[in-house]
């Protein structure tokens, strides 16, 4: 494998019409991506369901979370991360609209 270098904060993509996902790395059983959003939420009654762990931490921006059974988004900013177990339906309530919000997300785990 070679040394791969770049910044999770630069060269961002224009996300105003829809989030961008970019795989940073793959490979045995682990996906790592910078994703970014711009204003965007999932659609109404959509959930996210994945059949692997996710860990996400939010780089920068400002986002709201959905848990299935939870009865309030988390409200995540700059630094926050949490561990969304393979099955944990979620959904993005809410990205702010006047900037980009980065995402940091490894998903690990059977199911990759």
């Amino acid at each position: 494998m070679s040394i791969v270098t770049g910044n999770l904060l630069a060269d961002l993509p224009d996300a105003s019409l829809g989030e961008v996902f970019q795989p940073l790395l793959e490979q045995d059983g682990v996906r790592i991506e910078r994703i970014v959003s711009h204003g965007q939420a999932t659609p109404e009654g959509e959930w996210y369901d994945q059949g692997c762990d996710e860990w996400v931490l939010l780089l920068s921006g400002s986002a709201r979370l959905l848990i299935e059974g939870e009865t309030e988004p988390r409200v995540l900013a700059n630094g926050d991360h949490l561990l969304l177990p393979a099955g944990c339906r979620h959904r993005v309530e809410w990205t702010d609209p006047g900037r980009p919000t980065i995402w940091l997300a490894v998903h690990f785990g059977p199911g990759i």
